[in-house]
């Protein structure tokens, strides 16, 4: 294959490059300039940097946004918010407060400069792509050491470039762009790439219509999806008063990319994702007639005014269906404030709407969830199994135009043939070209000098870092869990108002592990000791274990409660990444066919493992069934810092023990 050369990406991974090489497959390391996190996984990088023991972050800019836990039905996200301002006062980062708006677009109206990299520990980060960013969703811990100053270290991907020509027909939008790409691909198509967009039909695509498109890159697997910085990106920036912040970012003109692909927008059709994918993707005339419940538009994938204000002009003097509750989330309170000044938000509530808080909300099961078995079409990321908040849910992904017009219509609808059947043209939107900017509500860093005085404010739901072990030499343990393909972090560490507002409780938060898989996965992991102990297991899983979102609880909970493998098909990226900084040694069949060999409550030995895994070594082992005789090769794909990583336990425990082989660096 011809290794790429000239791309975006290229040139934004050279730049910022400071281990390795650019071969796909190899590890590299990246400077980062920019970090985001969120409440749902801030909590934790926050007692990540205390560990650490640092003084101050060193990026150019980092942000803490609190948009996920907002339901305050009691005081644990209220102590979450306060523990999280204190921190960013004493590490020196900027606070954006509950009701400021999701971190991705809210991020991008700040803080997104083109040819930065930023570093979140969301898997969606990778939505400031549509600025011209290197922007990369990790784990908590992998954000807290790029906090600290530390490169953030990834496998090379591929870089598959997408050429779009044409232009989107009406009742057609950005969502269903990459609706097409997922139903062309499906959720593990873009594993170990880059998705970088160029092409003439970019000219119409807005940056906001980019975000809705490299948000849902994660979908795919994707390590990050990148657009080029033009005069798109220009005119965003100068709407929210930052044209100072652009600079022109685009690929050689003799680009050469790993893979190719090409998408003549004019072709696409409305699409829509059933339960329980986001690769489940089928044209919406092909299911119309499905009656719904509930249609939700907003969240980070559909994020924009336009998106909203679409939708707003559909329903402007009609009523929704009794039967469906319509909601709105807007995406920040910049986006909330435009909706109101241009009279968008009047049209939706007299429709009927529900017009909620800027914030995630149901997209991570905090509110909104639906009736069990009951229809809810939603244009956000996902449409995981439970994660709406019901655990019988029915959820379908598909854009603002789809979602608005089958809120009329009680059903799912081919907007196109509503149109048609009430001559009702496609909405023009006069949207303003100035955005409401509204700096005053970001907290800005401390001065060093009063940040080294403050302290952090703990509530008595904040738990302190688990101390985990280094890996013994040999791991004798039962399969306590058998899973299949496309297990989700969100099935692994479930979200909702349940669960959510214990992620800085550790302990606690470990009585839903993998509870939508096996609801006693969490009781026998504590037994298997004898004496309520964690005691040591396996688990073993299908193709893509542990992909969706990057929270670094699907690993930490698992860990708390005694898992030290797992042996699995393939994993999802940042799920791997984060298996390895916590411990867990993530393992694949050699032989896949070897999956159905084993069952739950087999019993595994791994030998050797410290002289197995030393730098060096052959990356396979010997995995020896010994309830069945039965002995299977298995391989990591550990670079020889994270072997030396899961050998110590940890990345934490890995960096005290190199502090004290080599006090103070020297």
């Amino acid at each position: 294959m011809t290794r790429s050369h000239g791309t975006l990406a290229h040139r934004l991974i050279d730049a910022h490059l400071v281990d390795g090489r650019m071969v796909p497959g190899r590890e590299i390391g990246l400077r980062i300039d920019q970090t985001l996190t969120q409440d749902a996984t801030g909590t934790l990088v926050m007692q990540e940097l205390e560990a650490l023991g640092l003084d101050r972050v060193r990026t150019e800019v980092s942000v803490q946004y609190v948009d996920h836990n907002l339901l305050q039905a009691d005081e644990r996200n209220a102590e979450d918010h306060a523990f999280l301002r204190s921190a960013c006062r004493r590490f020196g980062i900027w606070y954006s407060k509950p009701g400021n708006g999701v971190s991705h677009p809210t991020h991008m109206q700040r803080f997104g400069v083109p040819g930065k990299t930023l570093a979140g520990s969301d898997s969606h980060t990778c939505a400031a792509g549509s600025l011209g960013m290197l922007a990369l969703g990790t784990g908590g811990l992998e954000v807290a050491l790029a906090m600290a100053g530390r490169p953030l270290h990834l496998t090379m991907p591929e870089i598959w470039g997408v050429r779009l020509t044409g232009r989107l027909p009406e009742w057609v939008s950005a969502k269903d762009v990459v609706l097409e790409l997922l139903r062309r691909h499906g959720v593990k198509g873009a594993v170990n790439r880059i998705l970088e967009y160029h092409g003439p039909g970019l000219a119409h695509l807005t940056a906001m219509d980019r975000h809705v498109i490299a948000n849902m890159g994660a979908e795919l697997g994707a390590t990050t999806s990148v657009f080029p910085a033009d005069d798109a990106v220009r005119a965003f920036l100068r709407a929210e008063d930052r044209e100072a912040d652009f600079r022109a970012l685009a690929a050689e003109p003799d680009a050469v990319y790993d893979l190719t692909e090409e998408i003549d927008l004019a072709t696409l059709e409305p699409l829509i994702a059933r339960p329980t994918s986001p690769g489940n993707v089928v044209p919406v005339h092909e299911v119309a007639g499905e009656p719904i419940g509930q249609a939700v538009i907003g969240s980070s994938a559909n994020p924009g005014l336009r998106d909203l204000a679409v939708a707003a002009a559909i329903v402007a003097g009609r009523q929704t269906d009794p039967a469906v509750s319509f909601d709105v989330n807007p995406a920040s309170r910049e986006i909330l404030a435009d909706l109101t000044r241009t009279g968008s938000a009047f049209d939706l509530i007299a429709a009927g709407a529900r017009i909620h808080q800027a914030g995630c909300l149901g997209c991570i099961g905090m509110g909104q969830a639906p009736a069990p078995g009951r229809n809810s079409l939603r244009t956000f990321p996902r449409n995981f199994p439970g994660r709406s908040g019901t655990e019988q849910d029915a959820v379908w992904l598909c854009s603002p135009e789809t979602a608005a017009v089958s809120a009329l219509t009680g059903e799912i609808t081919d907007p196109r043939d509503w149109a048609a059947e009430e001559g009702v043209p496609y909405p023009r939107l006069g949207l303003p070209g100035h955005a409401s900017v509204n700096r005053a509500m970001f907290e800005p860093p401390l001065p060093p000098e009063q940040a080294a005085r403050a302290g952090l404010e703990r509530g008595p739901n904040i738990s302190g870092l688990p101390d985990f072990d280094p890996l013994p030499d040999e791991l004798t343990g039962p399969v306590l869990l058998k899973c299949g393909d496309d297990v989700s972090t969100d099935e692994i560490s479930p979200a909702g108002a349940k669960a959510l507002p214990y992620r800085s409780n550790i302990p606690k938060l470990a009585e839903f592990t993998f509870t939508r898989i096996d609801p006693d996965y969490p009781r026998r992991a504590a037994d298997l000791a004898g004496d309520g102990r964690p005691g040591a297991h396996f688990v073993v899983g299908g193709e893509n274990y542990g992909q969706g979102s990057s929270r670094e609880h699907a690993a930490i909970t698992p860990r708390h409660l005694g898992l030290r493998a797992v042996v699995a098909k393939s994993y999802a990226r940042i799920h791997w990444q984060n298996l390895t900084n916590f411990g867990v040694l993530p393992l694949e069949f050699d032989d896949p066919g070897d999956y159905d060999r084993i069952d739950t409550g087999d019993r595994l030995r791994l030998e050797h493992l410290h002289t197995a895994l030393a730098p060096g070594t052959e990356p396979r082992l010997r995995l020896h069934n010994t309830t069945k005789d039965e002995t299977y090769l298995v391989r990591h794909h550990l670079s020889d810092g994270r072997r030396r990583t899961v050998l110590a336990g940890g990345t934490i425990a890995a960096l005290a023990r190199e502090e004290q082989q080599n006090p103070g660096g020297g």
